[in-house]
């Protein structure tokens, strides 16, 4: 793609409106949670949204190896969330020390967000430097009142 068709690509692919939530996940013992920004609901019936991991996320093993997640969406309050998770977690890191967390089957449900989808995975995709995973939605919840934070990028090609 030739710079400058890709400098517009960048600016129209950077108006598709994202959110900002923690995805989480476990396996045994093991748990951890990540920024996530690509989300979308896929289907009424089951309910059922789609999330982008990047290839090579720790997180990409406990979703594998369990077949859940839960998608915890942040309110418009993000401070807090983005802080604790920016600097994003190794394997073993402990993630969500210092929050207030449940353990649900599904993975983990961090308290201070607006509102949790606990998701089965039922397929995923490859796409380019991501992962696409398809959850049916099992459980969630709103856990306080408020609106999603909402987030408009420069440029698509960059978070």
């Amino acid at each position: 793609m030739e710079e400058q068709t890709r400098n517009q690509v960048g600016r129209a692919l950077g108006k598709i409106p994202s959110g900002g939530s923690v995805l989480t996940a476990r396996h045994g013992e093991r748990c951890t949670g990540m920024l996530i920004s690509w989300v979308q609901q896929a289907s009424f019936e089951p309910p059922a949204i789609t999330v982008a991991v990047r290839h090579g996320r720790p997180i990409e093993e406990l979703i594998q190896a369990s077949g859940h997640f839960v998608l915890n969406l942040i309110g418009e309050e993000r401070g807090p969330m983005f802080k604790h998770f920016s600097r994003g977690f190794g394997p073993d890191e402990p993630a969500f020390h210092g929050l207030a967390i449940r353990e649900i089957p599904q993975g983990i449900v961090l308290e201070e967000c607006l509102a949790h989808l606990a998701c089965r995975v039922i397929g995923s995709i490859d796409a380019g430097d991501h992962r696409v995973y398809v959850g049916e939605v099992v459980d969630g919840g709103l856990q306080v009142d408020g609106k999603p934070y909402v987030h408009l990028r420069s440029n698509g090609f960059r978070y």
